[in-house]
């Protein structure tokens, strides 16, 4: 087989899992194919500002080589989830021309994807994706790196939260992301022993959730309770709340104060209700054993994808195996939201957890 060089890059937020997937990338194009890797930095931004490529080796122990990448959090690459992308494109797609690749793995949300597709269709770059976010909302796979990890992260956060919402008979609101689907509140409540989950595709009522507060204390006499809110949840009024940051961009957060406000006035503020919004905190930290386990398994297929010549398609996971599917089809499936009639929030409710009005679904 001609010797061929691959670009590897970064894109979006970012998410435990990268370097693993940047790993095996690298660890097979080279050790099985003899490929040379070149790691683009700040993905399309780098392109554009012709940084220089990163040469990614086999073995190594410096923070370039691929040894440490299995069990650290981040990017070595560096990423970018913001900027207008396809004005650039002229000199994004000179910068790709001037590294001489034969394709690229790019590892990115559906957002990243869709933008990256479009950018090699212009520029004739054959690309395969790899699909990464913890909210878990990329359409047509069933896990995308980051998800395990962030839930654990979550996991970890309600167990030292319920220690001192008990101590002092408090209710805790915890405020997760996940942008409009509420895979890792779900999941993370769930796991986490929450008496109360709202994602935002299930309506619900304060008085339900006030009433299930009533029935832990009258019925359980459990003085705490533990409420799970997705960023992308709706007040009673149907709207997102959100904030302008210092750049101008409009983001998701605020649902978690606006519930803990209702829930102290439907209590007559009788219960203290505090709240911690977890952030960027669910972005962060060593991979879990799933997550490096789904990247390498990945990184490993992407790589015989370019071997087989396939381009423009992405790499996800179905029946406990890879498989692959064309990113133009994964986009439109985008972004996957929960079933509102899925055993998961048939799971939730069974062991007690209100998750909104369920039974009131059409």
């Amino acid at each position: 087989m001609t010797k061929k060089r691959l670009g590897v890059l970064t894109s979006g937020g970012d998410c435990p899992g990268l370097n693993a997937a940047i790993r095996a990338v690298v660890s097979h194009a080279k050790l099985s194919y003899g490929w040379e890797v070149l790691g683009i930095p700040y993905g399309t931004q780098g392109l554009m500002d012709r940084k220089p490529a990163i040469e990614l080796t086999a073995h190594g122990l410096d923070l370039r080589g691929i040894d440490p990448l299995l069990n650290m959090g981040g990017t070595i690459l560096g990423s970018i989830n913001k900027g207008d992308t396809i004005a650039n494109t002229d000199k994004i797609l000179a910068g790709c021309e001037a590294l001489g690749l034969d394709a690229i793995v790019a590892i990115g949300g559906d957002g990243s994807l869709s933008i990256l597709s479009e950018l090699a269709k212009r520029g004739g770059w054959k690309l395969i994706g790899i699909p990464k976010t913890i909210d878990n909302d990329v359409g047509l796979t069933e896990r995308a790196i980051g998800f395990d990890t962030a839930v654990n992260t979550v996991v970890d956060a309600l167990q030292k939260l319920s220690s001192t919402a008990a101590s002092h008979d408090r209710v805790m609101v915890v405020e997760t992301m996940g942008r409009t689907a509420g895979h890792l509140a779900l999941n993370a409540g769930i796991a986490g022993g929450a008496d109360v989950i709202l994602i935002p595709e299930v309506p619900y009522t304060v008085e339900g959730i006030c009433n299930k507060i009533h029935e832990l204390h009258e019925t359980w006499k459990q003085n705490f309770a533990l409420v799970v809110v997705a960023e992308g949840a709706r007040t009673l009024a149907g709207e997102s709340r959100k904030y302008t940051d210092l750049q101008g961009n409009k983001r998701l957060r605020g649902i978690g104060d606006y519930i803990a406000d209702s829930l102290s006035q439907c209590m007559n503020n009788r219960v203290e209700v505090r709240v911690t919004v977890l952030g960027h905190v669910q972005r962060g930290g060593m991979p879990s054993a799933l997550d490096r386990i789904l990247a390498s398994s990945f990184g490993r297929a992407a790589v015989d994808l370019v071997a087989a010549g396939e381009s423009g398609r992405v790499v996800v996971w179905r029946n406990g195996d890879v498989d692959s599917v064309s990113i133009e089809e994964l986009c439109l499936h985008s972004p996957r939201l929960v079933d509102p009639y899925s055993g998961l929030l048939k799971t939730a409710q069974a062991i007690g957890t209100y998750v909104g009005e369920v039974d009131h679904l059409p």
